[in-house]
C-alpha cells in the first residue's frame, strides 16, 4: 500500500479527483503471500523464466536449437527452418496469440497479466530480489524511511548491484536467441563484442532494469494498453477476483471469539492485508478496477485470515458478476465457442501447414521490356527470370519442367540444377513455342520445379506466355 495514500475522509470530491489526477506517485511495498495462487505464480515464473534462459543454451542437430540468424535470414527452432518466405506462419501465430488473450480474458479475465505477462514474471524476481537484501515490507519501509547511512547505502548499493548484473544478463540472454550464444559469451569474456551487439544488451538490460525496478505497477496502469480494453471482453459471466461486499460489510475489528452478527459487523476485519499484498495497491473492496492483474494474492491472504478467524474461506474469491448476484453462472457461452472454434481451427492450420511446407521456393518473373519476340526460326520466345532457394538443411538436385503449350522448348532445359543448403540462385530462361500452337494472346504455363533426390520436394509456379495468335 502506497504510504503516499492521500486522506479520503479530508477531501472533498473534486478536490479527491483533482489529488489523483496530480498526486506524485508512492512506493508501492508488496506483502510476500503464502497460498495455492502464490504457488502457482512461482511456478508460472520458474518455468517462463526457466525457458528464456535456458533453452538458448541447448543445441540440436550441431546447431543452437532456436537461434534467429537474420543476417543469413534464418530462423531456427529445434528441427524447424523458417526463412522470411515464410513470415505467413508468424502472422498466424499473431493472430492465434490474440484470440488466444481475447478466449482467456473472456472465461477467466487477467490471466495472462498475472501469471504469464513479462513485466509480471520479472517485476516478481527484483522483487524477491529486494526484500533477499532488504528484508520484507516493513524493513524495506523503515529503511526508506530512515535518513542515509552507511547501512542503508550499502543495502541499497548491493540491491541496485544485483538488479543491474541480473538485467544485463537478461539482455545478454536475449541477444544470445540472435547471435549464437555461446560465441556471445566468448565475445563479451574477451570484450569483442559487436556495436550492435552490445548496444542491444545494455538497452533490454536497461529496459528490464527500468521497468521492473523502478515503474513496476506504473507499466501496467498507465502504459499498458490492455489494461484499458480489458473491459470491453468481460462479460456478466466472467470470473474475475471479487470481494464479496454482502458477506463480508460492515467491516470492523473484533476480537476471533466475538460473533461477528452480535456486533453487527460481516465478515471483513478490516486488516487490509488484501490492501498490503497487491502489487498495483488498489483495494478490492472498491470493486473490479482496470489496475487489477488478477494476480489473486488478495484471494490467498484473504483466505489466510478467514482460517484464523474460523470463517469460511471466499471472502475474496474468483466469482462472476451474476454470481455475485445470485444468478446463474454460464461458462460456456457463444462468445467463448466461437473464440475457442476459430483459436483452434488456426492452430490446427497451422500445424497443418507447417508439416506439409516445402522448403523450396520458385519466383517467376516475366520480362516486361517486350512482350514477345520473333527468332530467326520463326518461332515466338518468351524471356524469364527464376529465382530458386534451397531452404532444407542438405543440398538438392532439381529438375525444372513447363507445361502449358504444345511442343514449347526450354533455354536451358532444367534437368540438371544444383543448390546448396539456403543457396539463393537467379536463372535465366527462354521459352519458344510455334506460332502455330499458341491458341490465345496470353496462355498460362506451369512452371514446376522437383528435387530428383526426394521426388516429394516440388513447387509449381504459374506464369504467362504472351504471343500473336495467328489468324
Amino acid at each position: 500500500m502506497s504510504e503516499n495514500a492521500p486522506d479520503k475522509s479530508r477531501q472533498q470530491p473534486g478536490e479527491e479527483i483533482q489529488q489523483k489526477l496530480f498526486e506524485k506517485r508512492g512506493k508501492i511495498y508488496p506483502r510476500q503471500v503464502q497460498g495455492l495462487f502464490a504457488r502457482l505464480r512461482t511456478t508460472g515464473v520458474l518455468v517462463l523464466l526457466g525457458i528464456y534462459y535456458l533453452v538458448p543454451w541447448f543445441s540440436w542437430d550441431s546447431r543452437q536449437a532456436v537461434l534467429f540468424d537474420l543476417p543469413a535470414r534464418k530462423f531456427y527452432i529445434f528441427g524447424l527452418t523458417f526463412w522470411p518466405q515464410d513470415f505467413i506462419y508468424l502472422a498466424f501465430l499473431l493472430i492465434i496469440a490474440a484470440l488466444a488473450l481475447f478466449f482467456f480474458t473472456t472465461l477467466a479475465g487477467r490471466l495472462w497479466c498475472g501469471y504469464a505477462c513479462p513485466q509480471t514474471v520479472w517485476t516478481e524476481v527484483f522483487l524477491w530480489m529486494e526484500r533477499l537484501v532488504e528484508g520484507d515490507r516493513s524493513k524495506q519501509m523503515k529503511l526508506d524511511k530512515s535518513p542515509l547511512s552507511v547501512r542503508k547505502f550499502y543495502l541499497k548499493a548491493i540491491k541496485h548491484t544485483i538488479w543491474i548484473l541480473f538485467s544485463i544478463f537478461t539482455g545478454f540472454i536475449f541477444v544470445g536467441y540472435f547471435t549464437p550464444v555461446y560465441e556471445l559469451w566468448d565475445s563479451a569474456l574477451n570484450w569483442t563484442l559487436g556495436p550492435w551487439e552490445a548496444f542491444w544488451i545494455f538497452f533490454y538490460g536497461l529496459a528490464t532494469y527500468g521497468n521492473a525496478g523502478w515503474l513496476r505497477e506504473q507499466v501496467c496502469i498507465y502504459m499498458c494498453p490492455y489494461a484499458r480494453f480489458q473491459s470491453v471482453m468481460f462479460d456478466q459471466d466472467t470470473l474475475v477476483i471479487s470481494y464479496d461486499e454482502e458477506r463480508g460489510d460492515p467491516r470492523g475489528s473484533r476480537k476471533r471469539d466475538v460473533d461477528p452478527k452480535q456486533a453487527g459487523l460481516g465478515d471483513c476485519i478490516n486488516c487490509t492485508l488484501c490492501v498490503q499484498v497487491c502489487p498495483t495497491g488498489i483495494d478490492i473492496r472498491d470493486g473490479l478496477q482496470y489496475q487489477c492483474i488478477g494476480c489473486a494474492a488478495c484471494i490467498d491472504v484473504c483466505d489466510d485470515v478467514m482460517e484464523k478467524m474460523n470463517y469460511e474461506k471466499g471472502l475474496i474469491r474468483y466469482t462472476t458478476e451474476n454470481a455475485i448476484h445470485h444468478e446463474k453462472t454460464k461458462i460456456i457461452r457463444p462468445r467463448i465457442i466461437i473464440y475457442a472454434a476459430v483459436m483452434f481451427s488456426l492452430i490446427a492450420g497451422l500445424v497443418y501447414a507447417i508439416n506439409n511446407r516445402v522448403p523450396l521456393e520458385l519466383d517467376i518473373i516475366r520480362d516486361r521490356n517486350a512482350l514477345y519476340r520473333e527468332t530467326d526460326e520463326g518461332l515466338i520466345e518468351n524471356v524469364y527470370t527464376l529465382k530458386l532457394i534451397n531452404m532444407d538443411e542438405i543440398k538438392h538436385e532439381y529438375n525444372l519442367s513447363a507445361i502449358g503449350i504444345e511442343g514449347m522448348v526450354l533455354i536451358p532445359d532444367g534437368k540438371d540444377i544444383a543448390l546448396k543448403p539456403g543457396e539463393v540462385i537467379s536463372l535465366a530462361l527462354q521459352i519458344r513455342v510455334d506460332p502455330v500452337n499458341l491458341k490465345k494472346s496470353s496462355t498460362g504455363i506451369n512452371f514446376t520445379l522437383q528435387s530428383k533426390t526426394k521426388p516429394e520436394i516440388k513447387t509449381t509456379h504459374i506464369g504467362k506466355f504472351i504471343g500473336p495468335v495467328l489468324k
